[in-house]
């Protein structure tokens, strides 16, 4: 076969002028944001009264590249708040032992959970304590933050406070030795009728071990039937939600994601399983890996499901370290549920609904309301005793 040249020819100039095109497009747009960024900069050092923090103004350009792509699940995190969030999602961290929030009316650090056998349990403070200070340092709004953070340390090392306690209208300070902490992510307790019941708060690295020793520890206390809680649960980790969904069903899909590329990852269960009455809890702040675990349930039959429908969040994110320490995090997929329905802005609808306030985006996620007036956890344990 002869080859025409002068066709040869024409096709390489035309890639050699598509790449110098393609180069040329790139560049004018590096080099118009550039020149943008320039002129911004020269408006700011021209006219700016105040300081100019550039480390601050470098992190708020790339916070804003990233969420021009109007995804909230989809961030960027400077190297400090990479680290904090990486520690977090482990489930473990040093520090005193107590879970807390912020006071609206004051803007001091409230303690709302103090954990077992902590060091803060040990040094006597309460639920309800107000923390004015850290280390001669006032709490704020500001620094609401930064005071979080001088909570945690090195391990042994100790921390002084300045507590106001409301109930006896006194203020006093306490020093407290810092110690590695494990989140208590799960808690569980045996029920009338040998009914296990059990709140999972959050999926981390660690909530699988103590999911499955609270569920093996009750179950050796005689429990025959189980409810797991997710009301209020944000989600968390992937491989741990699979991990316990193996447990409660039959050999399948639990769930499977799709990338941009229609690329599917499929996560399966295994032959065994728990195979006892099961009723999951699940409110409209029951997210992302929650909505993994009541899905699979829902869609194998193996229980069911009271409360409100879920909140919607079947998207999945991945996190993505860049060369500095700092990273961002990025919507990267959707996942279905074991029949096919991907139920993001959908949720799940419950088999039972009840309605109750009192355990949605409230006091509930610290405050646990009791047993009997928790409409929910009744409904919950009516159906769980009906079933076979």
């Amino acid at each position: 076969m002869k080859i025409d040249r002068k066709f040869i020819t024409g096709v390489l100039t035309g890639i050699i002028i598509v790449l110098l095109l393609n180069l040329a497009v790139k560049n004018f747009t590096v080099d118009n944001g550039q020149k943008k960024l320039a002129e911004i900069r020269k408006v700011i050092d021209k006219n700016f009264m105040g300081e100019i923090d550039e480390e601050k103004l470098k992190d708020g350009m790339y916070t804003g590249y990233v969420s021009g792509l109007e995804d909230k699940y989809s961030y960027y995190m400077n190297k400090e708040y990479f680290y904090e969030f990486l520690k977090d999602s482990e489930g473990s961290y040093v520090g005193i032992g107590v879970q807390t929030t912020i006071d609206p009316k004051d803007g001091r650090i409230v303690v709302v959970s103090i954990f077992e056998g902590s060091m803060a349990a040990k040094a006597g403070i309460q639920n309800g304590d107000k923390i004015v200070k850290v280390e001669g340092v006032t709490v704020n709004y500001g620094n609401y933050s930064e005071a979080i953070q001088l909570l945690k340390g090195e391990v042994d090392t100790k921390v002084k406070m300045l507590i106001f306690r409301e109930s006896s209208n006194e203020t006093f300070e306490v020093e407290v030795t810092r110690k590695n902490i494990d989140i208590p992510t799960v808690k569980g307790e045996l029920l009338d009728d040998k009914i296990a019941y059990i709140k999972i708060f959050e999926f981390d690295r660690v909530t699988y071990n103590q999911y499955a020793n609270t569920f093996n520890d009750l179950r050796d206390k005689g429990a025959e039937r189980l409810i797991i809680d997710l009301r209020n649960n944000p989600g968390g980790l992937l491989d741990t939600v699979v991990k316990i969904t193996d447990s409660l069903v039959p050999k399948g899909t639990i769930t499977y994601i799709e990338d941009k590329y229609g690329k599917k990852s499929y996560e399966y269960s295994d032959e065994s399983c728990i195979n006892i009455p099961l009723v999951v809890l699940v409110n409209g702040n029951s997210a992302s890996a929650s909505e993994v675990l009541s899905g699979a349930v829902k869609d194998f039959g193996v229980g069911k499901l009271v409360g409100e429908k879920t909140y919607g969040k079947g998207i999945v994110q991945n996190i993505f370290r860049l060369s500095d320490g700092s990273g961002i995090k990025v919507t990267i997929a959707k996942y279905y549920t074991p029949s096919g329905i991907c139920i993001h802005g959908k949720g799940i609808q419950p088999d039972y609904e009840v309605k109750d306030e009192k355990t949605l985006s409230g006091s509930s996620n610290y405050v646990d309301l009791p047993h009997n007036e928790d409409i929910q956890l009744q409904k919950g344990i009516e159906v769980v005793k009906s079933m076979k």
